[in-house]
């Protein structure tokens, strides 16, 4: 029971579809980010060390979970959060001490991409554990289940992107958050039909909205100061979630989790940044900055226990507790990582 019982776990359960939504908003979101002129400014190197060091994060932790012989399906499902970020955190930092520089200016492309990245692998990764529970699946099937969902996900994130770009040019500032609201649930229904991974149709109507539509911008203002309220009661139904019961048990799958993932940021940043030819400063300081991990990981991790429910408790204990050690560090270390790299001054 929960404490004085005021609040149940079937009451968390009921309430666990504000959960889903806020998730969608920040997939939504991150999308929005995806601008091709930005992008077309910036370069290939953020998209470069982006990539690797997301790929790097899940393959370190899941190969040392593997070596420890944690169950397959319970390590790849850990270890695909790994790749994701807190941009929130990053972006603070850099505004609070006004950092200015090479590494500072890659380090906002790579945290806006990064992200969409996570969501990619974790939905390769959720498609094969789908696959292998599925026993009538082949081998040929389970290769090829990722590759259907994200064009299903690809599809449908389009068909409502156009349609929202159509339709928000007809609506007035105050109607426009239902119309995306409308949007996003109607997204979630056509993924749960479709089989479809719901966080990449919604980044994909994100991006493709934000390409498209001359009111972006003045939208995403709009729907920025309506979320933080979505966003705490997601925050508050991750905190209610996590059983206190299973912390004892994930000591050394919780060490290996919070290590492996520094690690394989930090490698496969400065591997991208070298095979992207960046500035020396850029390779040797860029991992370091990439520590902090908070609402995405947490919405994923929502999404493997529904997947995964025999390992559910585990996995979520593990991130939340993994979240509150990279929020506690991640931004301290970004700010002396910056301040080595002299982008920060005194």
């Amino acid at each position: 029971p929960y404490l004085l019982n005021v609040i149940t776990s079937d009451t968390v359960d009921t309430l666990a579809i504000f959960s889903n939504i806020a998730l969608a908003f920040i997939a939504f979101s991150i999308g929005s980010e995806f601008k091709i002129d930005y992008f077309k400014k910036v370069g290939i190197t953020p998209i470069v060390i982006a990539c690797l060091e997301s790929l790097f994060a899940v393959l370190f932790v899941l190969a040392v979970l593997l070596l420890f012989q944690n169950e397959f399906k319970f390590s790849l499902m850990l270890s695909a959060i790994a790749a994701a970020t807190a941009p929130a955190a990053t972006i603070m930092v850099i505004k609070q001490y006004r950092a200015k520089g090479p590494v500072t200016k890659t380090l906002l492309s790579v945290v806006a991409i990064d992200d969409a990245t996570a969501l990619i692998l974790f939905g390769f990764s959720l498609a094969i554990v789908n696959s292998m529970s599925n026993s009538s699946s082949n081998l040929i099937g389970m290769l090829l289940s990722p590759f259907v969902d994200l064009l299903f996900s690809f599809i449908i994130g389009s068909i409502l992107g156009l349609l929202l770009s159509y339709l928000i040019r007809y609506y007035l500032d105050d109607l426009r958050v239902p119309l995306i609201l409308a949007t996003i649930l109607i997204a979630l229904g056509l993924s749960e039909v479709f089989n479809a991974s719901n966080l990449m149709v919604c980044m994909i109507l994100g991006a493709v909205f934000c390409n498209l539509s001359n009111e972006a911008d003045k939208t995403m203002n709009i729907i920025d100061s309506i979320t933080p309220s979505l966003f705490m009661m997601f925050f508050v139904l991750s905190g209610a979630e996590l059983n206190i019961n299973v912390l004892p048990t994930i000591g050394s799958v919780g060490i290996i989790y919070v290590v492996m993932r520094v690690i394989g940021k930090c490698v496969g940043a400065f591997t991208g940044a070298k095979l992207s030819h960046a500035s020396a400063d850029v390779s040797k300081y860029i991992g370091p900055c990439l520590v902090p991990q908070a609402g995405v990981a947490i919405g994923l991790s929502l999404i493997a226990q529904n997947s995964v429910p025999e390992f559910g408790s585990t996995i979520r204990a593990v991130i939340l507790c993994a979240t509150l050690i990279y929020e506690l560090v991640g931004p301290f270390i970004t700010k002396k990582t910056l301040m080595m790299a002299k982008e920060i001054k005194e």
